[in-house]
């Protein structure tokens, strides 16, 4: 299985919350945008300001995060891909989660491979079903 990570998913796994993907790293190959990096390290800059983890807890966050990264194939934010996100979508999208999905769409275009996306928000796993994925995680 090729799967595509939602942000939700990688947080999920960092923060050690419950119910996490349970097919995670089970899989043939996964990949992400490089906009997960980004909303991922808001996500533990913001838990650090509300002291939800200690400094030495913050560090190993982000070392995980970079360990999971360098597993990834990553999809850099590209005008093409920002281009895709500005079309109409099948279903209300936020920005962010249009960039997602058309990261998702033009990996999948480029591997010529089914692509499965992997979120836990039920709002991007309606768009992504919308536009033909599979979704896990919801």
């Amino acid at each position: 299985m090729i799967v595509y990570l939602d942000t939700s998913i990688v947080l999920r796994v960092l923060f050690r919350e419950p119910a996490v993907l349970p097919s995670w790293g089970k899989w043939q190959e996964a990949c992400a945008s490089d906009l997960m990096g980004v909303e991922a390290r808001r996500a533990i800059d913001r838990s650090r300001q509300a002291s939800a983890f200690d400094d030495e807890e913050i560090a190993v966050l982000h070392q995980e995060l970079r360990k999971v990264e360098a597993r990834l194939r990553r999809i850099s934010v590209s005008r093409r891909v920002l281009a895709r996100a500005s079309q109409p979508m099948a279903t209300a999208v936020k920005t962010l989660d249009a960039i997602h999905l058309a990261s998702a769409l033009l990996f999948q275009d480029r591997r010529g491979a089914v692509v499965v996306f992997a979120t836990h928000d039920d709002r991007q796993a309606t768009a992504a079903h919308a536009l033909g994925f599979d979704c896990i995680g919801v």
